[in-house]
């Protein structure tokens, strides 16, 4: 399939941008009427996303840069030139949440509450975004001769894009009926920081592509970092909420 969706005055529009674009789009309007819901007015909420989105974008490319130094060093038009992809999901989820967080203090808003009706729509964008890795024929896997592997280069090799959008559907709706049943305010971020993490662990060992931090895979290492900071604020709050009954 060809990267290229169409082309505006010779400029190429990729599905790649267009996969995201659409996946950030529908997350806003999934957390615009969760907010609604919950009494927080949009302008509030329109206000989060402009300072999130673009934080997580450079998030995103920031993270994928440094950890491929040696190929983007001393090139700063190619470190900037997300256009041919190049994105993480961990750096875009570190920068919007550290921007989030920034903007809740400026505006004196409660910040696990706003998480929680975020992230949802941000599983979902994943989940979305994803299938622009196909597109792309990366973030795939390694040989396989299961009937639903895919080809590439002339190798059948594991979908992990697939494996992962699939995953992240299910993290979806596990976040839309806890969003119904927390226990705290950011409960429902706790439980996305480690129903993610679980499946990325393991389908970042199938990938052929990974970002390396030595000889570790710098994604399974944020995912245990994640699920085990998340068990620690489980714990806490559980205790907290324990005791205040």
């Amino acid at each position: 399939m060809d990267p290229v969706a169409f082309r505006i005055f010779g400029i190429d529009i990729r599905w790649y941008g267009i996969l995201m674009a659409s996946g950030i789009l529908i997350g806003m309007v999934l957390a615009l009427r969760e907010a609604k819901r919950q009494g927080i007015e949009e302008n509030t909420m329109l206000d989060l996303f402009l300072v999130a989105i673009p934080s997580a974008i450079v998030g995103a490319r920031a993270y994928y840069v440094i950890f491929n130094w040696s190929y983007y060093s001393g090139d700063f038009l190619k470190m900037i030139n997300t256009r041919l992809g190049g994105m993480a999901i961990h750096g875009g989820v570190i920068g919007g949440v550290l921007a989030g967080y920034i903007f809740c203090r400026v505006k004196k808003l409660s910040f696990p509450k706003l998480v929680d009706i975020t992230a949802p729509s941000l599983i979902l964008g994943q989940a979305i975004g994803r299938w622009g890795n196909f597109i792309n024929q990366e973030a795939h896997g390694g040989p396989t001769d299961l009937p639903w592997g895919i080809m590439v280069d002339g190798m059948k090799v594991h979908p992990t894009f697939l494996y992962e959008s699939i995953w992240n559907l299910g993290v979806f709706a596990l976040l839309l009926f806890m969003r119904r049943k927390k226990r705290y305010e950011g409960q429902v971020m706790v439980v996305y920081m480690m129903a993610y993490s679980l499946g990325r662990f393991w389908i970042e060992g199938l990938r052929t592509d990974s970002l390396m931090l030595g000889p570790l895979r710098m994604a399974q290492v944020i995912s245990i970092v994640l699920i085990g900071i998340a068990i620690i604020i489980n714990m806490i709050m559980t205790k907290k909420n324990t005791n205040a009954a």
